[in-house]
């Protein structure tokens, strides 16, 4: 039985403590491949291994991450250091997940102003993403066990898939899920009632990356129009090139793709800047998390506003789901690719393996490949 934080001994909040560091820091070091493969992973590590909390609840984590600005993997990291070690769990999951990335991003940074170029990890990345691809399938499957409970919730995520195709926008999708699917729940009753360094101050650049991780909704992967919006319509600070390069390494590190603003910042303004700009983008984060992780569970006690809940873990999923096909296009584009997916998948299914392994594996094959 998991006993709540504020119930526990000092040996035992120790203890909770540095199982939420060890956990995060795992994750802040092998988690590549997007939100999606992160859920996956930490569904994995924290609900399959550890079973911290029921998969009901996380799917309604998950649900929340996405109605809230920020970036969502990160986010749910947050929310699942509070449900283990309360405040403090809070922080140490946050930072744990994300200074990792936050580390290697500043390195090729420093790499990138030094020699004006990244590093070469094309044929790594070959390797990885069959296998993350293989990961995100295995959450899905997991997830979906949960989410999709009956035919009315498989009509759902079929019409959602539809209104996706036709352009709606996935926050609107999300949305618009909470409130049919609080109809679809209701309706007898709602029937019967109603028929470069130093080129911008550092406050400057800390307000850019605050007012940003306090209103980009989704995943970290629109934060490419938020950049390009104030660092070269606004101001002209960088070139599309430095930004796009920027992303890059933010995407193919492991970890949040919101470490993005790590390499940023240290383009700007040295590693004062690197720093000031990592903050910046993530306190809305952990303030947002703090604030709403109270009201989750009486979300759930409300007929109301639990079918709603209902409708955005339904558009989650489908959301996800889309986001899978689309890596899987990219991704799988020759017999290499397929059997390494296939493969990684059927391992996943079959046998506890650490994921962190395959990567490594993936990585490997796909360096090796490039030799040949």
């Amino acid at each position: 039985m998991n006993l709540k934080y504020s119930d526990l001994d000092k040996v035992e909040k120790k203890n909770r403590l540095y199982e939420v560091f060890k956990v995060f820091l795992k994750l802040g070091f092998t988690a590549f491949g997007g939100p999606g493969a992160h859920i996956g992973m930490m569904d994995e590590e924290i609900i399959e291994k550890r079973k911290w909390i029921s998969r009901e609840k996380f799917i309604d984590l998950i649900g929340a991450t996405n109605l809230i600005p920020g970036p969502n993997s990160t986010e749910l990291a947050i929310f699942m250091g509070y449900e283990r070690a309360g405040i403090l769990g809070l922080l140490l999951a946050g930072v744990s997940f994300i200074l990792p990335a936050m580390l290697i991003i500043l390195v090729l940074a420093i790499v990138y102003v030094k020699f004006g170029t990244i590093p070469q990890v094309s044929s790594i990345l070959y390797g990885i993403k069959p296998v993350i691809m293989a990961i995100i399938i295995q959450a899905l499957y997991r997830l979906g066990k949960s989410v999709i409970k009956n035919k009315i919730s498989i009509i759902f995520a079929i019409g959602i898939f539809g209104l996706y195709f036709l352009g709606v926008k996935e926050i609107t999708l999300l949305f618009v899920s909470a409130v049919l699917m609080l109809v679809i729940s209701n309706f007898k009753s709602i029937k019967d009632k109603f028929y470069s360094i130093s080129v911008i101050p550092l406050s400057l650049l800390f307000l850019i990356f605050l007012k940003i991780g306090a209103v980009l909704y989704g995943s970290g992967y629109v934060l490419l129009a938020f950049l390009e919006a104030e660092f070269i319509d606004k101001y002209g600070l960088l070139t599309m090139e430095q930004l796009l390069d920027a992303v890059a390494i933010g995407q193919f590190t492991p970890g949040p793709v919101f470490t993005t603003a790590t390499f940023i910042g240290y383009l700007l303004n040295g590693i004062p800047g690197a720093i000031l700009a990592t903050i910046g983008i993530f306190i809305p984060s952990f303030l947002v998390v703090w604030a709403i992780n109270p009201l989750i569970p009486k979300l759930r006690k409300s007929k109301i506003t639990a079918a709603m809940l209902d409708g955005v873990n339904i558009g989650s999923l489908v959301l996800m789901t889309i986001v899978s096909l689309k890596l899987g296009l990219a991704s799988l584009i020759n017999p290499l690719t397929i059997t390494m997916f296939i493969i990684s998948f059927l391992i996943l299914m079959k046998y506890k393996v650490n994921s962190a392994w395959l990567i490594i594996a993936g990585g490997a094959i796909g360096w090796i490949s490039s030799l040949i």
